[in-house]
């Protein structure tokens, strides 16, 4: 049997694309506002097609998983990093939004990899009932992630509008609201993964001492 090669499933395969458009939107955004969106949307958009791509061709794999995490991470990062260029007066808070994304993110994955869980989309469905409802219910996962990168594309889209109609405000407004709630749940992510990781301590060191004794 030949071997399978994991770089060519076709959610790996989508999730390079997402990188492409995401990289053409970063090298548009100083020049070209309207494009640049475009394909940051269009690559944030794709997000939702690989994990279903995965499970319909039984092609779900822990690069693929580890992928589309960078993917989503280091994204939402370059644009917060232009929108503190643009919004220079809120830098602190662009940056603090940046440190818990990441942070959040990559101690929820470490945990659920220790725990042995296939993906950072694992979680124990015993947990807290905000991650059970965010992670198992595709609706309210698509709807906060895409708001919240709404949120931000419309910030970078409202600097270069010299009259924005009171929609792109409405628009913001409702975005906002969206990204202020996963900021909570990325908090809830930062709290339930520390102490996920503190019980496993606890249980390596109790396990330790008894062979100690």
């Amino acid at each position: 049997m030949a071997q399978e090669n994991i770089f060519l499933f076709v959610p790996n395969l989508i999730g390079y694309a997402r990188i492409v458009l995401a990289l053409v939107s970063f090298f548009l955004m100083p020049c070209c506002p309207y494009p640049a969106c475009l394909c940051y949307m269009l690559s944030s958009l794709l997000d939702s097609f690989d994990g279903h791509a995965a499970r319909a061709l039984n092609q779900c794999t822990q690069f693929g998983a580890m992928l589309d995490m960078l993917t989503d991470r280091c994204a939402t990062m370059c644009l917060l990093v232009n929108l503190a260029l643009l919004y220079p007066s809120y830098t602190f808070l662009f940056q603090l939004s940046m440190c818990l994304d990441i942070a959040s993110h990559w101690l929820h994955l470490h945990s659920s990899t220790v725990k042995g869980s296939a993906s950072h989309k694992s979680i124990d469905l015993s947990g807290n009932p905000l991650l059970r409802v965010y992670y198992t219910n595709k609706v309210v996962l698509f709807l906060m992630c895409m708001g919240n990168e709404l949120f931000f594309c419309l910030l970078y889209i409202l600097h270069h509008l010299q009259q924005p109609p009171a929609l792109v405000y409405c628009a913001l407004v409702a975005s906002g609201v969206v990204c202020a709630l996963k900021s909570c749940i990325s908090v809830v992510h930062l709290v339930t993964a520390s102490q996920n990781m503190a019980a496993m301590d606890i249980a390596q060191r109790a396990v330790a001492a008894r062979k100690s004794q």
